[in-house]
């Protein structure tokens, strides 16, 4: 849309003053975001539709309500509603309205980050993969078919929310939408297109139109009107505050844990961490907007997450993937939450002043005009408790605490003082599949390059090739041997993710990358016939990267292949190569409830790479969560009822040498009371027989530490 930034600063004065019938009055001041003229202390909490289900929506939105959370913040997944250019899908998991809807029918507000670009560890950050097909197209840059995608995507979400009064000024849950994510990490490469963008990106959005005001997250010169925000684990120390004397201190993102990625252990983030970060916020940093990324993390379905994540994301939120709440970390934010209602009136009033207590202890004092004071005091020594004199009291200030004093006197909550008893989830196994009558399969076809109709004779890039319809790519060719069978030495290199080489239909050898890592080599000695020798690779991705600059320059599968005997090295990599987009299991969809049917399953035999496995199972009796024990498999995909549950990738260990995820969530609305379909995809070897399906509870709160 073409306006002037000074009509959009004029727009933003207008929606301060008119807002629709039975609308809400939604601003801001240097203090807060202000709702119909009242300042707002806002906690929020971030909950992605897609990565939970709708049955569980309002479960989920109900104990972030219970456990003090006044808005619900979701990122909008670009490649789920828009798959192809101008084809929508807003169904199932993708039901954006209905979600909103739930939020506000539990009385709660919404943050709607449309983004589009939005990282979050989900493939290809949200962008459509027909996006890299535009022509001329830079993505995050001041491009013009970048730009018309994105102004159209995200025209297309505003219209729908205001098609459906879901903006708080038309009486709607939705007080704050964000553009963009995270730009400034990358805008440096960009070089002279890139503060460009980030003016035309936040004038497109304030010309929307909403009524609500606009965020950018780290972008610290985020052009008025739009409210520049922090992410991070400590923005009480790092934020370098609002652009602007009147905008508000928001924090779009306060870790509540870290991504996880295969190779790697969970990363834990203590209750009194966080705690501590978030009084921090508010007394350091004028904070007034807390969104805790994430409180839900969810599970990311299908092939949804992004390079090497695992299935689970977000598993040490306060609520975990099956939406159990997780103590003490729900319960002590909960009480923080209290103490700072509390005073939250008081705190709004005025800024703080600060007073020193001591070499590393602080107090910010909030003195009202009406007489009320609140104070927070800090004990910054992370090594020592220490007792402070405040206001002719004394105060004992745990290491690396704060309390919050609501009337300046007596302590409501200290963050490192967890009266919340703890909690430890328990999987119980509720079905086995350990007999081989339970089990049959289907071994995957090995292609052969004369069996192929996409041919290059060069080496093709996976994703450019694939399209993302599949993590698989085969690559095949075949050579000549003139001499009698020999040994010799296969040397593949690929830019990740994932690469099994066959040789004349025989498994030759595996290797993988690893985050941040992908590019490895895979050689193996090999047997060459005399005749025809068929070469057949299969790459494989783990999701698609989410973030950097130049997203659609990136490069997966193979680079170069050489065969070596004693006597010379064969490049074969200008040989002549044919291409299977995708294996023929997915192809005939034998996943589904109906086209499982369309090949012929045999009884369970020895184990081998890249084979199918189907059995059946009735629903756990109960309503506790499910999940789907795959810790005696390799690395694939599992589905129940045609639906993928994800990718898993058990044999992927840790330092510690224990998978990064052996449990796969497998939500009760996938699940039917009987015969439920179970197909696995196992790309290496694994025992079917020691699955289990689990129920997922978590013990009576104790007092006494988890080990």
């Amino acid at each position: 849309m073409d306006i002037s930034w000074s009509v959009a600063v004029a727009l933003l004065m207008v929606m301060v003053m008119v807002v629709s019938t039975g609308g809400a009055n939604v601003s801001y001041d240097g203090r807060s975001l202000m709702i119909d003229g009242e300042r707002k202390m806002l906690f929020s909490g971030s909950i992605h539709y897609p990565r939970s289900t709708p049955d569980m929506w309002p479960s989920l939105i109900s104990k972030a309500k219970e456990g003090g959370i006044d808005v619900i913040e979701t990122y909008v997944f670009w490649n789920l509603h828009e798959p192809q250019p101008g084809q929508y899908d807003f169904s199932g998991r993708r039901d954006i309205v209905a979600f909103m809807k739930q939020i506000q029918a539990q009385g709660l507000y919404a943050c709607l980050r449309i983004g589009p670009y939005i990282e979050g560890e989900w493939t290809y950050g949200g962008f459509p993969f027909w996006l890299h097909d535009v022509p001329g197209v830079v993505f995050r840059s001041n491009n013009e078919p970048f730009k018309f995608y994105m102004q159209n995507f995200t025209t297309k979400i505003v219209n729908l929310m205001k098609s459906e009064g879901l903006y708080a000024s038309q009486g709607g849950p939705i007080i704050l939408s964000q553009i963009e994510n995270e730009y400034q990490n990358v805008e440096k490469a960009f070089g002279e297109d890139g503060p460009p963008y980030v003016s035309w990106a936040a004038e497109m959005a304030v010309g929307l139109q909403t009524g609500v005001p606009w965020c950018m997250c780290k972008q610290d010169d985020a052009p008025d009107p739009v409210i520049n925000a922090c992410n991070g684990l400590k923005c009480g120390e790092t934020f370098t505050g609002p652009n602007s004397p009147n905008k508000p201190s928001i924090w779009t993102e306060n870790w509540t844990s870290f991504y996880q990625v295969y190779g790697q252990n969970a990363t834990l983030r203590s209750a009194e961490d966080m705690a501590y970060h978030v009084a921090l916020f508010i007394a350091r940093k004028n904070g007034t907007f807390i969104n805790y990324y994430m409180y839900h993390g969810g599970t990311n379905f299908g092939r949804t997450a992004a390079e090497y994540m695992i299935t689970s994301y977000y598993d040490q939120a306060p609520l975990d993937e099956y939406g159990l709440i997780r103590q003490p970390k729900w319960g002590h934010l909960k009480e923080l939450h209290e103490a700072v209602k509390l005073c939250s009136e008081t705190i709004l009033s005025v800024f703080p002043s600060m007073q020193s207590l001591g070499e590393q202890q602080e107090a910010y004092v909030f003195s009202g005009d009406s007489g009320a004071c609140a104070a927070f005091l800090v004990n910054m020594d992370n090594t020592k408790s220490v007792v402070v004199q405040f206001q002719n009291s004394s105060y004992e200030l745990p290491r690396k605490s704060i309390s919050i004093l609501p009337d300046c006197k007596t302590v409501a909550f200290n963050t490192a003082k967890v009266s919340t008893q703890f909690n430890t989830r328990i999987t119980i196994p509720a079905i086995k599949f350990d007999t081989a009558e339970k089990w049959e399969q289907f071994e995957e076809v090995i292609p052969q390059f004369d069996a192929t109709t996409l041919r290059s004779d060069v080496l093709l890039e996976h994703m450019n090739t694939t399209k993302d319809v599949s993590d698989y790519l085969w690559y095949t060719s075949s050579i000549q041997q003139d001499s009698m069978e020999q040994q010799s030495t296969l040397s593949v290199k690929s830019l990740g993710h994932v690469l099994h080489a066959f040789v004349n239909g025989e498994h030759v050898g595996s290797l993988h990358g690893r985050f941040r890592n992908t590019a490895f080599t895979l050689e193996g000695a090999v047997s060459l016939n005399e005749g025809t020798n068929n070469i057949s690779l299969l790459s494989a991705t783990v999701g698609l990267p989410d973030s950097g600059s130049f997203l659609e320059r990136r490069a997966l599968g193979v680079k170069s292949v050489i065969i070596e005997d004693s006597k010379e090295a064969n490049n074969i990599t200008s040989l002549s190569w044919g291409y299977q987009v995708g294996l023929l299991g997915e192809k005939l969809q034998i996943y589904s409830l109906e086209e499982s049917k369309s090949v012929n399953w045999s009884s369970l035999g020895s184990s081998q790479p890249l084979t199918w496995y189907k059995s059946v199972f009735d629903a756990p009796k109960g309503d506790d969560p499910v999940a789907l024990n795959l810790g005696s498999m390799g690395k694939g995909e599992a589905w129940v009822n045609g639906q993928s549950i994800g990718r898993y990738w058990v044999s992927f260990r840790t330092l510690a040498g224990i998978p990064s995820q052996t449990w796969y969530n497998v939500p009760r609305s996938f699940l039917q009371p009987g015969d439920n379909l179970l197909v696995l995809f196992e790309e290496e070897t694994g025992n079917p027989l020691d699955i289990t399906v689990d129920t997922i509870s978590v013990t009576k709160p104790s007092l006494r530490k988890r080990v």
